[in-house]
């Protein structure tokens, strides 16, 4: 009877301790997040003004490039370099298809309503080729373009898995790290938002015990952009809170949470 007794008393305090504490993940150093921070497109701003801010700061960040980017196809040498410094390339596909229902900008030949699925996945094979070719690496990560993982009406989150080690979505920050899917994370688009607004979403990620993933395109001018001082005062903020957040490449912390969940 006393166990009996014992075990519900046990249950009524597990019951009344938050949930986030409750599914509390473990991350390396004790820190109390994880951070990524990812730059879609493959933009020579990413080159000229978000490497140059990372390094200063010693992070690495995740570039996911389309296989029709310019910079790509231009400085080739110079993304094989970042690479060669740590940072991650990733794959965006090779022509950024996306669901024409939802954007009118989206021209009828890459809309992803009109892809079968071995269209999309050979196109996806086939950039996996090309960014082998740059940078030597077989292990990479994809980035739904707009946040789509629906083709020809049929989900291929699932079917993509040979391929990937992990895909960046899109969508709403986690509540905890339980049931955490890898192959479908939420990220945050930044469009215009300040440092202090930037911090804010890390800082929600550090009170739940998340990860918080960035998703830049243009930084320091162009389309979905980031002013280049907010998004230096972003990383200012994260060397001054090291302890707090393990900052990795996409790659590496989803490999991480592969690991320990």
């Amino acid at each position: 009877m006393k166990d009996i007794v014992l075990s519900v008393l046990i249950l009524l305090v597990f019951s009344m301790v938050p949930e986030t504490l409750q599914a509390q993940f473990k991350w390396p150093g004790n820190a109390k997040a994880a951070v990524c921070f990812t730059y879609d497109d493959g933009l020579d701003c990413h080159l000229d003004v978000a490497v140059p801010q990372l390094d200063e700061f010693d992070f690495k960040g995740t570039f996911y490039a389309t296989g029709n980017s310019q910079s790509l196809y231009k400085r080739m040498d110079d993304w094989r370099q970042i690479v060669s410094n740590g940072h991650e390339l990733g794959n965006h596909t090779l022509f950024h298809p996306c669901d024409a229902q939802r954007l009118d900008w989206v021209k009828p030949e890459y809309d992803l309503n009109n892809y079968t699925m071995d269209r999309l996945m050979s196109e996806l094979q086939a950039a996996n080729s090309l960014l082998k070719a740059i940078d030597g690496k077989e292990q990479r990560t994809y980035a739904y373009t707009c946040g789509d993982f629906i083709a020809g009406g049929e989900d291929f989150s699932g079917k993509i898995q040979p391929l990937f080690r992990a895909a960046r979505g899109a969508g709403e920050i986690s509540e905890s790290m339980d049931g955490y899917n890898i192959y479908n994370t939420p990220s945050w688009m930044v469009e215009d938002n300040s440092a202090a607004e930037m911090i804010a979403f890390a800082e929600t990620a550090r009170e739940r015990g998340i990860v918080a993933v960035f998703m830049f395109h243009s930084v320091g001018g162009g389309y979905l952009n980031v002013d280049a001082d907010e998004h230096r005062k972003l990383l200012e903020y994260f060397d001054q809170h090291r302890d707090d957040y393990y900052i990795g490449t996409f790659l590496e912390v989803m490999e991480y949470i592969r690991g320990n969940q």
